[in-house]
C-alpha cells in the first residue's frame, strides 16, 4: 500500500533548490574525503542533470555525514504562557523534544535545513497541543505516539521520497492534542 505513493514520490519533480543541496553535500563529501575529485564531478554532472526526486537521491545515499552521525544533546522547545514556534531557516538536529505547555507549540519543518535520515521528535503536547508542518516528500511515523486525550489529527499520508528524511514522532498528544500537516499556502510563499 505505501509502495505506489513512495513509487510517485521518486517521480515527482526535482527544484533548482533541491539540486543545489546535493550539489552542496557533494561539496562537503570532497572535502571530507569521502569521494574523490573525479568522483565529485561524476556526481556533480548527475546532480545537474537530475529531473526527478527519484534521480537525486541515490547520488548522495552513500555519504552519510557527521549531522547523520549526531549524538549529541536533542533540542527542546518549550511552550509555556505563550505559543513557542520553531519555523524558518533552523538546523534539524537528529533528536527534538517539544512540550507545548499552555500555549501550545509550533514546529515548521517547510524551511529547515535537514542532513539526519531519521528525526527522532518526542513530544508532551499538554494543555496547548503540538503543531508540526512537514516538507513534502518527508514521511512521517506516529505508531509509538500515545493518543492521550487530544489525539491526533494528520493530513500526511505515508509518502516518503527517496532520501527524504523521516519524523519518528513518539510520547504523547496529551490533552491539547498533536496535529500534522504538509506546508500551505503561506509557508510555500515564505519559502520563496
Amino acid at each position: 500500500m505505501t509502495a505506489e505513493p513512495a513509487r510517485s514520490a521518486a517521480r515527482m519533480r526535482a527544484s533548482d533548490a533541491d539540486r543545489e543541496a546535493v550539489v552542496e553535500r557533494l561539496r562537503e563529501a570532497a572535502a571530507e574525503g569521502r569521494i574523490d575529485l573525479d568522483e565529485l564531478d561524476e556526481r556533480l554532472n548527475l546532480a545537474l542533470t537530475a529531473r526527478t526526486y527519484g534521480e537525486l537521491a541515490p547520488i548522495t545515499e552513500d555519504l552519510g555525514g557527521p549531522a547523520a552521525r549526531d549524538t549529541g544533546e536533542p533540542l527542546t522547545v518549550r511552550g509555556g504562557m505563550h505559543k513557542v514556534r520553531r519555523t524558518g531557516g533552523w538546523k534539524v538536529p537528529a533528536r527534538i523534544v517539544v512540550s507545548g505547555g499552555l500555549g501550545g507549540a509550533l514546529l515548521d519543518f517547510s524551511g529547515a535545513e535537514c542532513r539526519v535520515p531519521v528525526v527522532e521528535l518526542e513530544v508532551d503536547a499538554q494543555m496547548g497541543g503540538v503543531r508540526i508542518v512537514v516538507p513534502d516528500g518527508w514521511g512521517v511515523d506516529t505508531d509509538a505516539l500515545d493518543l492521550a486525550f487530544g489525539g491526533l489529527k494528520s493530513k500526511v499520508k505515508g509518502e516518503r521520497a527517496p532520501g527524504a528524511p523521516l519524523l519518528r514522532i513518539t510520547g504523547s498528544c496529551g490533552a491539547g492534542g498533536v496535529r500534522i500537516r504538509r506546508p500551505g499556502l503561506r509557508e510555500r510563499r515564505a519559502k520563496r
